[in-house]
């Protein structure tokens, strides 16, 4: 079976791992000529996983036509900014018989879509999976024990992505819940930035867990009336993805959280810079969002404010004591 792999990330890199422990023949696309150029010569891909080499057996590619052309599944694992343009560039190669099975988190900035509705609407195709939960890449490829959430209407899909994707490391725990898995995969991100700006501030441990829990109430509320299952905060992708975030210097977005804190505008722009912050992109979403459906979600207006309009951080705290 040929798989492709749109990206050529630390997380993409995880997965072409993951994969390749059952199955040889993978192909990665990359943008990138230096990357593949690099690849040829030293088997791994420039600045992602510094000294980490993919197997000899993993190709790639530049083209597109090349990495979809009679591959069964196409994982995508852009950042969530690009996955509507790559879906475009890549409409006219996908077919209705290949499984596209979206492992990118977040919520596109334009049109506020969930990601397997931009997939679907675009490569015309119900095909569509999402995987989602607790996974640093590092921890990936270090073969750590990892759980991920896999969703889909189509059980038949999930089977086969748990086929290929599943084995003595990671495990694949099934939900019919796309909605409510990608709106974790989303808010946890967002969630994590403020709780950086919480351990920057200098507040404890049992502070950051106030702000945990509370958003577990808030996620839940998100997901029901958005038209997802609320019971879905408990999965790998809920619950599992959002405490691994908020507590992680591995985490860019709680990294990123703990330099707004300093309030140092030279520095919080030299690190959205020079590191993909997928909490930034999707707090706009998931702020328009909760506008455009007309739903109250007090912590994400406040977060917004704080990031994107200058307030002070400090409004975090009192705003966990005062909080309905």
């Amino acid at each position: 079976m040929k798989i492709a792999i749109i990206g050529t990330g630390a997380y993409s890199s995880a997965i072409a791992e993951q994969l390749y422990k059952k199955n040889k023949n993978i192909i990665m696309w990359t943008e990138s000529q230096e990357k593949y150029e690099n690849y040829i010569k030293e088997r791994c891909i420039t600045g992602i996983i510094e000294n980490h080499s993919l197997p000899k057996d993993i190709k790639l590619t530049t083209s597109y036509e090349e990495a979809i052309k009679d591959a069964e599944i196409i994982f995508l694992v852009p950042a969530a900014a690009y996955v509507g343009k790559i879906c475009q560039d890549i409409k006219d190669l996908v077919t209705k018989k290949q499984i596209v099975c979206i492992a990118s988190k977040g919520i596109d900035n334009n049109k506020c879509e969930f990601l397997s509705d931009i997939a679907s609407n675009t490569l015309k195709t119900k095909k569509i999976a999402n995987i989602s939960g607790p996974s640093f890449a590092v921890d990936m490829l270090s073969n750590n024990p990892i759980g991920l959430s896999i969703a889909s209407k189509n059980k038949n899909i999930i089977k086969t992505i748990k086929e290929v994707l599943s084995n003595d490391t990671l495990k694949l725990r099934e939900s019919n819940d796309p909605i409510g898995i990608q709106i974790c995969g989303s808010i946890k991100n967002v969630i994590a930035v403020a709780s950086g700006i919480l351990d920057g501030l200098g507040y404890p441990e049992s502070t950051r867990s106030f702000l945990i829990t509370e958003s577990l109430h808030d996620i839940k509320e998100l997901i029901s009336k958005l038209g997802g299952n609320p019971k879905t905060i408990l999965s790998f992708a809920g619950v599992g993805d959002l405490l691994l975030t908020c507590t992680s210097t591995k985490s860019r977005n709680f990294s990123f959280g703990r330099v707004l804190a300093t309030g140092d505008k030279k520095k919080i722009a030299a690190y959205l810079n020079e590191n993909t912050v997928e909490g930034y992109y999707t707090l706009k979403s998931i702020y328009k969002l909760v506008k455009r459906k007309r739903i109250k979600m007090p912590i994400i207006d406040l977060i917004y404010e704080i990031v994107m309009n200058n307030k002070n951080p400090n409004l975090l705290g009192e705003f966990l004591i005062n909080k309905k």
